[in-house]
């Protein structure tokens, strides 16, 4: 009998401990996802030339904007400021500060991605963009002008 209260005391404790670990961890649960959204989800290899090399940053600085001001709006803090660090901070700056924090942690993953820290949790499978190009092609003619030497002449025997 004592060693079946043993037993039911070890199962009380650990699914109180379990309680105490979900509670603890669940409101950074959102956090979490994020991270785990930036590092295993995003092809950051496919990604980094899109934002860096073709102006991409620019709709991220516009979303970046675009979310602070929303997010200062319909969520402002209870007492009227954040307290960031020991320090009392306007709601738009504290939702600066946050969503800088949130943008900085994506690019981190990014950057985790591209040095290859989880490289065998992920696996990108690129389209087969020579197949796609070749099989676009059966309505025009076999040259490289694609079907427009014809519409050319057309317009240049006008003149």
């Amino acid at each position: 009998m004592e060693l079946l209260q043993s037993l039911l005391n070890v199962v009380t404790s650990l699914l109180s401990f379990l309680v105490e670990v979900a509670n603890t961890l669940l409101p950074w649960t959102p956090l979490f996802a994020w991270i785990a959204f930036w590092l295993l989800a995003v092809n950051w290899l496919a990604l980094w030339p899109v934002l860096f090399q073709r102006g991409g940053w620019i709709g991220v600085a516009l979303l970046f904007a675009m979310v602070v001001l929303v997010w200062s709006v319909i969520a402002p803090p209870p007492d009227g400021v954040h307290h960031i660090l020991g320090l009392n901070v306007s709601n738009i700056t504290g939702k600066f500060a946050y969503t800088t924090a949130l943008t900085f942690i994506a690019f981190l993953c990014g950057t985790a991605q591209l040095n290859g820290f989880c490289k065998s949790l992920i696996r990108f499978d690129e389209p087969a963009l020579a197949e796609a190009h070749a099989s676009h092609g059966d309505a025009h003619g076999h040259g490289d002008d694609h079907g427009h030497a014809a519409h050319l002449a057309v317009h240049h025997d006008h003149h």
